[in-house]
């Protein structure tokens, strides 16, 4: 029997990047690669798009270039992003699967996200930085800010794979966790053992909010001067997930003000300009988007599709990719990555 078609235009992310070497051996070996582009994918001859069974990436696909993927079972998006760019209701309407696999970064980002928490709390950034040039306190001295994660109040905004991932890891800490999603169920929330909340509860009752929302057509910038002057003195507020959720210029004068502190390892744009003030601004951790960036979650990655696309051609549905919904996938308004 003649191999399957992939379609492979995994920007920003390589094949070579997300399978290993003996694993994109064995892709190659069951499955006919036809490597391309976003831009280039529309124009390939109908001979080889009529028999791509799969796409690995998440190239923008106009009407007629669907119809003309009459074999398409499956779109993995390696980006991690799902983005408003094909008619999802057509898509659906077919049986195609869109899948993503974003949620292997979820544990990686959630790690660096306790590490942002512990040292804003505890400025280990800031006690590093005195004692490099001689400026150190020591002992009682340098802690007359200090503050314990343990036992504090925690909020969570957004409880999808991040946001569990998180509160996976400040259990040990077991602090009183408030959570805000309006796309979840209470029970969903409780079963995590914490609390559902409004957003002003998160944001009015918490020593610590890690905000982990995607963005969507209805939250971009929902976190803006209002909620931030709402926050405890002293509060950190950190940033995990995407930019666009929040007014960035408000958070950064929120932070100039000395009300609180914080943390973010994404940007409304990226790479950041070297003269973009938050470079300079006291109180606010810097991270350049990596939270995620590790081999290992890449890796992870590959693995997902591997074992999902075995899934599909045994005619079974995905099951490590966590699966667009048709319901929510046009709403999401993330905007691709540019940076590994």
């Amino acid at each position: 029997m003649e191999r399957p078609l992939v379609l492979c235009c995994p920007l920003p992310r390589t094949l070579e990047l997300i399978f290993t070497p003996q694993r994109l051996a064995e892709l190659r070996a069951r499955y006919r690669l036809v490597e391309t582009t976003d831009e280039a994918l529309p124009g390939l001859d109908d001979a080889v798009l009529e028999q791509a069974r799969y796409i690995i990436g998440q190239p923008p696909l106009a009407e007629a270039t669907l119809a003309r993927l009459s074999a398409l079972r499956c779109i993995f998006n390696v980006e991690s992003n799902l983005i408003n760019n094909m008619p999802y209701d057509q898509v659906f309407a077919r049986g195609i699967h869109v899948v993503t696999t974003g949620a292997v970064f979820a544990g990686p980002v959630a790690e660096i996200g306790l590490g942002f928490a512990l040292s804003l709390l505890r400025n280990i950034h800031g006690a590093d930085a005195d004692f490099r040039v001689g400026r150190e306190a020591w002992g009682g001295a340098g802690n007359t800010q200090a503050r314990l994660l343990t036992g504090a109040e925690v909020g969570i905004i957004g409880f999808g794979d991040l946001g569990r991932a998180m509160a996976r890891v400040l259990q040990g800490f077991r602090p009183r966790l408030r959570i805000h999603d309006p796309w979840l169920p209470e029970a969903r929330i409780v079963e995590a053992r914490a609390e559902p909340a409004t957003l002003e509860a998160v944001m009015t009752q918490s020593d610590v909010v890690f905000v982990t929302a995607a963005v969507t057509s209805e939250n971009r910038g929902f976190l803006g001067t209002e909620a931030f002057a709402a926050m405890r003195p002293g509060a950190a507020f950190i940033l995990l997930s995407r930019a666009d959720v929040v007014d960035f210029p408000a958070l950064m004068a929120a932070v100039a003000s000395g009300h609180i502190v914080a943390a973010s390892d994404v940007y409304p744009d990226e790479p950041l300009a070297p003269d973009h003030p938050v470079r300079g601004l006291p109180g606010f951790l810097l991270s350049a988007h990596r939270a995620g960036a590790l081999d290992v979650a890449f890796q992870r990655m590959g693995e997902m599709v591997w074992q999902d696309m075995a899934l599909l051609d045994k005619g079974l549905p995905p099951n490590l990719c966590k699966r667009a919904e048709r319901e929510t996938v046009a709403r999401m308004r993330s905007r691709p990555v540019n940076v590994n």
